[in-house]
């Protein structure tokens, strides 16, 4: 049977731009139907149950990422050995991949739902979150949790399909399950009547992901299946050394909005963190789509590393970098424009709230548009197995420029909460300037003349 993929020889000969597009657009929608889980539950929580509802939720979702962080973990690394596996025709390496990955989603998922329900309350109140707000995250959280398992191996699994090059068929499956939670949240919140209702919609959703993505590892991928069942450990070192740097995006990223939500209401109460939730909507939904196109950027840079192809690494930084800038534009144009419409999707019962914002949104997505190269940096140097490098640009932008920034701004001069939303800009051009710097860095180290590889 002929397999539906872009095979090693596409990726090793075939014309970049072309391949950006053909790569690119599945996973795009693929990330973009994921990213419409947490988006439209913000909507309809706004919209159906109240603004209170929709921050109860949005204060929960920096917590959902430790699922996020789990499968990104796995799945990136993963991914990336498998790429280079095929550039190097490496059999034996793409035999035991699925097995590790199952036996480790199923260890720390189980971990993460028991720690997760037991410590639910003192996790949220680590934002700042009171009253009822609090009391609906709870609720909405422990939901969550339980479905640990179903949402980390099917997104790690996904990753693994993208990383053979099977970008349609990733997101087809993502797609099932991002659709069927769309049809189930106003339906669940409207018998339910609330928080839970979105919780139970995301819960159930994953499941039937979870079903559809096993049974193809299981029966019907012809190239990569799950065998013995084990933790591998020829290969986990490898997706660690790869994935711990996908993983902290994610962790950096529960760090980053937790302390964001308590100087939110620190400095502006409850109202502030409303805004903020809605401006946090917006930007993870916006981010998504790059974090789209770097997933097919990863098997062309990954399969060209393995294959000696260097030249056509550097292409393929380019090419991708370029499309993803341009991409952006879809989202920071709207903002720039109209934010006190984007403000409305999430809190049309509080005009006020949208006034107060509107500036403060701009100010949040002034940088966004530059993201596209910080983006394909991180993911250039985990598909080339460069693993510290990715750490290094995740750290800096979530942890070592962000923080001190977060809690220094507001306090000087008259900035109060300005100073919120000024420093990610703040850090942002500052990782941007890093970015460019490592990345030529790591071309110059590479040979100039391109390597000759069988394509078999």
């Amino acid at each position: 049977m002929k397999r539906k993929q872009a095979p090693r020889e596409t990726l090793i000969t075939g014309e970049p731009w072309k391949l950006m597009l053909s790569l690119s657009l599945p996973a795009i929608i693929g990330m973009v139907v994921i990213g419409l889980y947490n988006f439209m539950d913000a909507i309809f929580l706004g919209n159906m149950i109240g603004s209170q509802a929709m921050t109860a939720a949005k204060v929960s979702y920096p917590f959902t990422l430790i699922n996020s962080g789990i499968s990104t973990l796995l799945g990136v690394g993963s991914a990336s050995v498998l790429s280079r596996a095929v550039g190097k025709n490496d059999r034996d390496t793409i035999d035991r991949i699925m097995g590790n990955l199952t036996m480790g989603v199923i260890l720390l998922s189980a971990a993460i739902t028991i720690g997760g329900m037991m410590f639910t309350r003192q996790l949220l109140s680590l934002t700042g979150a009171e009253g009822e707000i609090l009391e609906m995250a709870v609720k909405y959280l422990r939901i969550i949790f339980i479905g640990s398992l179903f949402v980390n191996f099917a997104q790690a699994a996904n990753m693994v399909m993208r990383g053979e090059g099977l970008l349609k068929k990733a997101m087809l499956i993502m797609g099932t399950g991002a659709m069927l939670n769309i049809i189930l949240d106003p339906i669940l919140l409207k018998m339910i009547g609330t928080v839970e209702g979105a919780a139970y919609a995301t819960v159930i959703s994953q499941f039937i992901q979870f079903t559809i993505t096993l049974g193809y590892f299981m029966k019907k991928d012809q190239n990569v299946r799950i065998h013995k069942l084990c933790i591998d450990g020829k290969i986990m070192p490898q997706v660690l050394g790869v994935g711990v740097s996908a993983m902290l995006m994610q962790v950096m990223t529960l760090i980053q909005q937790t302390i964001m939500y308590n100087v939110a209401q620190s400095w502006g109460g409850s109202e502030w963190q409303t805004i903020l939730s809605a401006s946090l909507s917006l930007q993870a939904f916006a981010f998504i789509p790059l974090w789209g196109i770097s997933q097919g950027f990863q098997p062309a840079a990954g399969t060209n590393y393995g294959a000696k192809k260097y030249d056509r690494v550097k292409k393929f930084m380019s090419v991708f970098t370029i499309g993803a800038t341009v991409l952006s534009l879809v989202f920071y144009i709207p903002v720039m424009c109209a934010p006190k419409f984007m403000l409305s999707l999430f809190i049309p019962d509080n005009p006020a709230a949208i006034e107060m914002g509107a500036s403060m949104l701009r100010l949040f997505f002034s940088t966004y548009i530059t993201l596209g190269l910080m983006i394909m940096s991180i993911t250039l140097f985990q598909s080339i197995g460069k693993a510290m490098n990715a750490a290094a640009l995740a750290v800096l932008r979530q942890i070592v420029f962000f923080i001190p920034l977060v809690y220094l701004l507001p306090r000087i001069g008259s900035l109060g909460i300005i100073g919120l939303f000024l420093a990610p800009v703040l850090t942002d051009i500052g990782v941007l300037i890093l970015s460019l710097g490592m990345v030529l860095a790591a071309f110059k180290k590479m040979p100039r003349k391109k390597a000759l590889s069988p394509l078999r």
